[in-house]
Parts: structure tokens; sequence; C-alpha cells
């Protein structure tokens, strides 16, 4: 029998396990997922956290379950533009298993002021840099230009994603052993130089927005940077807030 999951929140966990299973094509679409007995015999947890597993599957549109009928992978609506929900760390999963990175460079960069301006690193240290697309299944128009800035100190990781379609921050916990536990997001609105405007299929100068994603471990240490650019007539980003009624007995 396998372990226990570390984690108070063990559904989590199994929830991304067979997220990145089903965009690593272990479980393709079309498939069944195993059993909710199965998956309690595996991951050596209650029937309750298995279902709240794949609640969250379900709420990502990775899958479909119907009664007697067991729970089965679905294909992801291609689209041509993004709209994006996140509420958390785990969220984020669900657009990379939609939207495939096609890396164009990969390498080590230093940090010079240009970057450390949009990056927020810091001058003259040294990242690995992987830079691509992401496209929707079956769509010619990228949805975005993806760059991520990895510390030095999880390098290694690079080896991995020519056979890698999910994020990146994942591999990074379980090759580790660190934990993400922190994400700042920051969205400004930027005119695209000729590099990305020709990229993205637009002109230069085209109004885009800039997403930088800043992820740290639970010890603080910046792990791995992200900048995603979209053009800003295909991006919407939503938020739900909601009142927190704070009652005295």
């Amino acid at each position: 029998m396998p372990p226990a999951l570390s984690s108070e929140h063990r559904y989590l966990q199994i929830a991304r396990t067979l997220r990145k299973e089903i965009v690593d094509g272990v479980y393709p679409v079309g498939s069944q997922l195993p059993t909710e007995h199965q998956l309690c015999e595996r991951f050596a947890v209650s029937r309750y956290t298995v279902r709240e597993a794949l609640r969250r599957l379900r709420e990502d549109n990775l899958v479909a379950s119907r009664p007697r009928a067991g729970t089965r992978v679905v294909p992801r609506p291609a689209s041509s533009s993004y709209a994006q929900e996140t509420m958390s760390i785990d969220d984020l999963l669900a657009f990379a298993a939609g939207a495939q990175l096609t890396i164009e460079s990969n390498e080590m960069v230093m940090i010079d002021e240009e970057l450390a301006a949009r990056t927020g690193l810091q001058v003259g240290t040294q990242w690995l840099s992987v830079r691509g697309y992401r496209r929707a299944d079956g769509a010619s128009v990228p949805l975005c230009r993806t760059e991520y800035y990895i510390n030095r100190t999880f390098a290694a990781v690079g080896r991995l994603l020519q056979r890698h379609t999910g994020p990146i921050f994942p591999l990074i916990e379980d090759l580790f052993g660190v934990s993400i536990a922190e994400l700042r997001q920051e969205i400004a609105a930027v005119l695209l130089p000729p590099e990305l405007a020709d990229g993205l299929g637009v002109e230069t100068g085209t109004a885009a927005l800039e997403m930088r994603r800043t992820y740290k471990t639970s010890d603080s240490e910046v792990a791995q940077v992200t900048i995603n650019t979209h053009l800003s007539s295909s991006f919407r980003y939503a938020m739900t807030m909601r009142r927190v009624n704070d009652q005295a007995d």
C-alpha cells in the first residue's frame, strides 16, 4: 500500500497527480479513469477524498462523471481566446492542460537590466530561460507568448521539457522535493515589439497584456518567474469575490 500523502489537503495532491497523468497521455481523451475503489487503494485515502479530487478535475473540465458509468476524460474545447478565472495555485494547471507549449529556446541566460525590469530578478544572476508559444488544441494562432525563468538551482528540469506538456512548477516540486507556497501575479498593458508581434500574427505596436507570475518556495526562494503575453483582444481575466460574514456567537 502506498504511503499516505503528507499534506492535509490530500485531495489536491491526488487531483494534481491525475491531472498530470491526463496531460501526459496516461489517460487519453475518451479513456476511463480507475474506479473510486481503485483510486482509494492507490492513494491510501478515503472515498470522500477521492470524490473531492474527481470533483476538482470536473471543475477543470478535464473529466465527466456519470452514475454507474464511471469517470471519463473529455476533450477541452478549443478556443481562440483565453478566459482566466484562477483562484489558487493548483487551478493554474488547468490552463496548461489545454494549451500546448511549443518550445523555441531552452538556455541559461544572464539577467541584464532589461530582463531585470521585466522579470523582477536581480541583475547579473543566471537563470534557465525557456521560451515559446502556447496554442489551444488544433488552433493555428497562438494563445500567448510564454517565457519561463527558472532558478539555476532547479535548472536540471530543462532536460525534461521537450517531452513535458504541462506546467513546469509541479516538475520542480516533484524532482527537488520543494513546495511552491506563494505566487505573486501582476498584469500590465504593453505594446508588442516586432518579434512578439510577428509571433502572435499581428502588427508591431498592437496592444497586449503581459502577465508576470513569481513562484516562491516555502523558504521564500524564487523558484520560477513566468511571463505570458496575450493579445488584449483575446484575453479576459475574471475574479469572483465573496463577502465573509463574521458573526459573533
